[in-house]
């Protein structure tokens, strides 16, 4: 670690598309050496430098647009996970259930298209605009 002038100001980490400019350009060096050009380093108080690698890889996959957290499904209780299978119930209905309708963010009153194939079924999203062109 390297000590510096106490005149030296904290740096302004870059951020979004400026970091990762800034890290292509920086190629030829190491992750730490990235880092620090980058900004995401602090001075001790006794005017150490410290790297901090994990604010600046976090930085990284934010830029990226990588979201490793995921979305939670429902409503925050356990239950069962979707299996992507369903069956045909005994009055011949297809229920496809809610786990699949809030993954795709559907609202009561959605309307799909629906086209047979040999061995498949398509459902075809029918928009507002859609409808009222039909008409």
């Amino acid at each position: 670690m390297a000590k510096k002038k106490s005149s030296d100001p904290q740096p302004q980490p870059l951020t979004g598309e400026a970091l990762l400019d800034k890290v292509k350009g920086l190629e030829h060096l190491s992750k730490e050496e990235k880092a620090r050009e980058c900004g995401y380093y602090t001075l001790t108080k006794n005017n150490v430098e410290r790297v901090n690698m994990m604010k600046f890889l976090n930085a990284l996959i934010d830029a990226e647009g990588i979201e490793l957290d995921g979305k939670q499904q429902g409503n925050g209780r356990g239950g069962r996970s979707a299996s992507y299978r369903i069956s045909v119930q005994s009055n011949g209905n297809l229920l496809i259930g809610a786990a699949y309708t809030k993954q795709m963010d559907l609202n009561p009153g959605d309307e799909f298209e629906i086209s047979l194939g040999r061995k498949h079924i398509h459902l075809k999203q029918v928009e507002a605009g859609d409808e009222e062109e039909e008409s």
